[in-house]
C-alpha cells in the first residue's frame, strides 16, 4: 500500500521513486516489522497471561522445563501479524508471488493456531490430530505447488539446480516438480515445528535463512545478476526479499521475548507458518537445495525424530536419550543456554555455505 502512494508520488516528486528499489524496501520491512512486534508484543503476552494461554511441558523431558508450565504460548500469532502487515505495507501487490508466499504462511498459521488453541483452551492434550494437521497442511502446500506449476512462464522455473555445479540442472516433470514443492513446503513446517523446543532455538535459525533467501530472491529477480552469478532468472521473485525481511524482523523481535528465559513462546502457529515461509519462498527462487543445507539443524532434528522413532518400534532400542535432538543434549549435560547457542553458530556456518553456493560453482 505505501509502494502504490509512493509510485502516485513519485509523479510529482521525483524524490518518492526511491521506494521503487526491492534493497530500500526490504529494510524498510525488517524494521516496520520490529517496531510492530515491539510495540505490540508486551499486551499480547498479558493478554495471554490473563486468558491462562499456558504451554504444557512433558513430564518425561528434562527436569528443568518445568518452570516452563503455564508461560505464554500462541506467540507466533504476533510474529504473523507483523509479517503480514508489513508485507501489505511494503510489498508490490500486484506481484502474484507475495500473495502466493503471504497465503501459504497465514494458511499453516491457521492450521497451527487451530491445534494451540485445542490444546491450551480446551485442554485437549492431543490439540488437532496429527492426520487432520497432516490433511490441511498437504491442501495448502498441494494447492500452492499445483499454481506454481500452472503459473510458470519460463523453464528455469520449474528446473531443479544443484548446489555448487553451475550447469547441472534437471528439467521436472508436473507430478516432480508439485511432488518436491510438497514435500519442501511440508517438511520445512514441520521440521521448524520439531526444532522449536528451547527458548530462541527456532526463531533465530528463521531469521539467519530468512535473510539469506532474501538475497537469493533478489538476485533470481534480477536479470542481470542472475545471469552473472548462474542462477534462474525468475521474474517477480525479487520482491519475495521485502517478504524475508518482513520474517527476519518480526523474528528478531519475537527472539527479545523469547530468548531465555522466554516470555512467550511461538506455539504452532508460529512455527508451522515459519517452516512453510521458508519453503515456499526456496521454492520460487529454485533453492530447494540450498535451504536443504542452509537449514541443516532443522533437517537434523528432524531426522533425529525419524530415527528414534523407527530404532525404537523395529528393535525396542532407543538411539538418543530422547528426541528430537536438542534434549538429547540437554540429558548429556548441556545447559539449555549451551544447545540454543551451539545450534545458532552451526546455522550460521551453514547459512554462509548456502551463500557460497552462488559463487562456487
Amino acid at each position: 500500500m505505501l509502494l502504490a502512494l509512493a509510485q502516485w508520488l513519485a509523479e510529482d516528486v521525483r524524490f518518492f521513486s526511491v521506494f521503487n528499489y526491492i534493497t530500500l524496501r526490504t529494510m524498510l520491512a525488517a524494521m516496520t516489522a520490529l517496531f510492530i512486534s515491539f510495540m505490540v508484543g508486551p499486551a499480547m503476552i498479558r493478554k495471554l497471561t490473563a486468558y491462562k494461554i499456558g504451554q504444557s511441558v512433558r513430564n518425561d523431558g528434562p527436569q528443568t522445563h518445568l518452570v516452563k508450565a503455564g508461560t505464554p504460548t500462541m506467540g507466533g500469532a504476533l510474529i504473523l501479524t507483523s509479517i503480514a502487515i508489513t508485507t501489505l505495507l511494503w510489498g508490490d501487490l500486484h506481484n502474484h508471488y507475495v500473495w502466493v508466499v503471504l497465503l501459504t504462511t497465514l494458511g499453516f498459521g491457521v492450521v497451527g493456531w487451530v491445534d494451540d488453541y485445542r490444546k491450551v483452551v480446551h485442554r485437549n492434550p492431543k490439540g488437532l490430530s496429527a492426520k487432520a494437521k497432516m490433511f490441511w497442511q498437504s491442501i495448502i502446500a498441494t494447492v500452492v505447488a499445483v499454481y506454481l506449476w500452472k503459473t510458470a512462464t519460463v523453464p528455469a522455473q520449474t528446473e531443479l539446480i544443484i548446489p555448487f555445479l553451475k550447469y547441472l540442472t534437471f528439467s521436472l516433470t508436473a507430478f516432480g516438480f508439485i511432488a518436491l514443492t510438497y514435500f519442501v513446503i511440508v517438511g520445512t513446517s514441520n521440521a521448524v515445528n520439531l526444532t522449536d523446543g528451547l527458548d530462541g532455538l527456532a526463531i533465530m535459525p528463521t531469521v539467519m535463512v530468512s535473510s539469506a533467501l532474501a538475497f537469493f530472491a533478489y538476485v533470481a529477480g534480477n536479470v542481470v545478476f542472475a545471469k552473472y552469478l548462474g542462477v534462474p532468472y525468475v521474474p517477480g521473485a525479487g520482491e519475495l526479499a521485502v517478504f524475508c525481511g518482513g520474517v527476519a524482523g518480526a523474528g528478531l523481535a519475537f527472539l527479545w521475548f523469547n530468548a531465555y528465559p522466554a516470555e512467550v513462546f511461538m506455539g504452532d502457529v508460529g512455527a508451522l507458518a515459519l517452516g512453510a515461509a521458508l519453503g515456499v519462498v526456496a521454492v520460487i527462487v529454485r533453492q530447494e537445495l540450498v535451504l536443504f543445507i542452509m537449514g541443516g539443524v532443522f533437517v537434523v532434528e528432524t531426522l533425529s525424530v525419524v530415527i528414534q522413532v523407527a530404532s525404537f518400534k523395529l528393535t525396542g532400542k532407543r538411539v538418543f536419550r530422547m528426541a528430537p535432538l536438542h534434549h538429547h543434549y540437554e540429558l548429556k549435560g548441556w545447559k539449555e543456554t549451551q544447545v540454543v547457542v551451539r545450534f545458532w553458530i552451526i546455522t550460521m556456518m551453514l547459512v554462509l555455505l548456502g551463500l557460497a553456493t552462488l559463487k562456487l560453482r
